[in-house]
């Protein structure tokens, strides 16, 4: 006579299924392909700060004079849009901005790929280098209005000199650390020196290029709000200024907005470059 055995019941931890390692990037893929966890965070993080902001503002825990909140900034923005003032203002500052970017990437870009790939230029050039980016050139404003008088002229040369050691050095030191084993194969294949730059410097060199570009975004910026500080009739840190004199508080919190979107906006399209060329880099 045989005795079946009963089903040994199973716990409720038994009888639970398996949680697949899936389902957690299941639930990422809900996320709109624009919303990654990453920016989920940052804009989180952005706007406890705001709401924070406005909030000690709304308590008037300092004077609205000292402390404006972001309500009182978009109101700015909205009388500065009502004045009409600020297009010109902008287009100004966008003018000078751009104009002294592109001079510093023409004329830092090839000066930094000569510096890096010959010694003798190099050693002819840096002490001239080294001299002029240990000086701090905001003090040459004053020489370069004398120069040029206080049209755009001036503003573009200030932008240009803020901007142009970020990419010179980078760039420079890019081609520096270039394999010199790809450089060596290429010139046992008959290469030469242009080709050598065609193939090998300027692929290997340009992720240095664009993050030198991305740090340049910001001493440019800096360049435009300095120059428009010196007898500029129109741009985005003459208003600032006016601004402060005044008491404005919360106009120049508009400006600065400005600035710091400006400075957000390219400096993500140069990481984005920068991240595309990536695999340029030639490994070790």
């Amino acid at each position: 006579m045989s005795v079946t055995s009963s089903p040994r019941p199973t716990s409720r931890t038994e009888s639970r299924p398996a949680r697949s390692p899936r389902a957690g990037q299941a639930a990422r893929r809900r996320l709109p392909s624009w919303l990654s966890e990453q920016r989920l965070f940052g804009i989180g993080a952005v706007v406890v700060v705001l709401v924070a902001w406005e909030v000690v503002a709304l308590l008037r825990i300092q004077p609205q004079l000292i402390l404006p909140g972001p309500v009182d900034v978009i109101n700015a923005f909205g009388a500065m849009i009502q004045g009409g003032q600020i297009w010109i203002d902008l287009w100004t500052s966008a003018q000078e901005l751009l104009a002294g970017l592109a001079l510093a990437v023409v004329i830092g870009l090839p000066v930094g790929l000569l510096i890096g790939w010959y010694k003798r230029i190099a050693w002819a050039l840096n002490p001239f280098v080294n001299f002029l980016y240990a000086t701090p050139r905001i003090a040459l404003t004053p020489l370069l209005i004398i120069w040029l008088g206080i049209g755009s002229s001036s503003k573009i040369a200030i932008v240009f000199l803020m901007a142009l050691f970020p990419v010179l050095i980078n760039t420079a030191q890019g081609v520096q650390s270039l394999e010199q084993g790809t450089v060596r194969v290429a010139r046992c294949f008959g290469a030469s020196d242009l080709q050598l730059f065609r193939t090998v410097a300027l692929p290997g060199t340009v992720p240095f290029i664009a993050s030198g570009m991305r740090l340049a975004v910001g001493q440019a910026l800096i360049g435009v709000f300095v120059a428009e500080l010196s007898g500029a009739q129109h741009g985005v840190g003459m208003t600032m200024n006016t601004a402060g004199q005044q008491f404005q508080t919360a106009t120049v919190f508009a400006g600065l907005v400005i600035f710091a979107a400006a400075g957000v906006i390219l400096t993500a399209l140069l990481r984005r470059v920068e991240n595309h060329y990536a695999a340029w880099r030639l490994s070790d």
